[in-house]
């Protein structure tokens, strides 16, 4: 019987893949026998998951906020490796600071990072897609995106954004096969994380509180959903933001 959460042979493009969420959902989709391209900026962080990740896995450095190079990395893909199927858009910036004390660039930069480039890499990801008619684009969102968070405006409106424009391209695009979705992670396990939550009790129990779970989530279980929405079990799913936050969104 065919095994329909399989990713055997397919080639995907995961950026911000060399660490966290991005190392979580690359280790799963190379479990689930994808080939898997990781990008980002520092080239040492890329080498070392390579070699956790084995085979499967080739490292390109990109930044994805030079979007004249989006072109070129498709092509890369295409003649390296094998014709891109799955995208995920994970590469992203935080910025925590008080609204009123926020400068406009700052605040744009979140934006280009978050917003602007992840439609740049995925238009040209889609012109190589949509006319084989099969594909599967994950866009990360988050959290933040679903209900209101101090001191995260950028943030917050550059990933609920990200969800208007999964939906959109969503419509426009899924009639071809293709199909575009999101994830919304919850408090995921990092060592920023740890710290945080070590030395402000207090937040810890705000967070674990209205989590009916009960516990942080880790980088794997975010890859186990971008498994599902890039496999052929969620064939007629699109259009979707999927949160993976162990109830946090829907908590008290």
């Amino acid at each position: 019987m065919k095994n329909i959460f399989g990713l055997n042979n397919k080639i995907a493009l995961i950026t911000g893949g060399g660490s966290g969420i991005g190392m979580g959902i690359a280790r799963q989709f190379t479990e689930f026998g994808a080939k898997v391209i990781i990008t980002g900026r520092n080239p040492e962080k890329l080498r070392a998951a390579q070699k956790k990740l084995g085979e499967n896995c080739f490292v390109i450095q990109n930044d994805v906020t030079k979007k004249g190079s989006h072109p070129a990395l498709i092509r890369q893909i295409e003649n390296e490796v094998g014709p891109l199927e799955i995208l995920v858009n994970n590469a992203g910036m935080h910025q925590k600071v008080p609204s009123l004390e926020a400068q406009d660039g700052s605040f744009q930069e979140v934006v280009d990072i978050n917003l602007n480039s992840v439609f740049a890499l995925s238009r040209e990801a889609l012109k190589v897609m949509v006319p084989r008619g099969k594909g599967s684009v994950i866009n990360i969102s988050s959290m933040a995106a679903l209900y209101g968070l101090p001191l995260i405006a950028a943030y917050s409106s550059s990933k609920a954004a990200l969800l208007g424009l999964t939906r959109s391209l969503a419509a426009e695009f899924s009639y071809s096969g293709v199909r575009i979705n999101a994830i919304a992670p919850g408090f995921i396990e990092s060592e920023m994380l740890r710290n945080v939550m070590e030395n402000d009790p207090e937040r810890k129990q705000k967070v674990l509180g209205r989590t009916p779970m009960r516990r942080l989530g880790t980088p794997d279980e975010i890859g186990y959903a971008a498994v599902f929405l890039a496999s052929d079990a969620s064939q007629f799913i699109t259009g979707v933001c999927l949160p993976v936050d162990g109830g946090n969104s829907i908590g008290f």
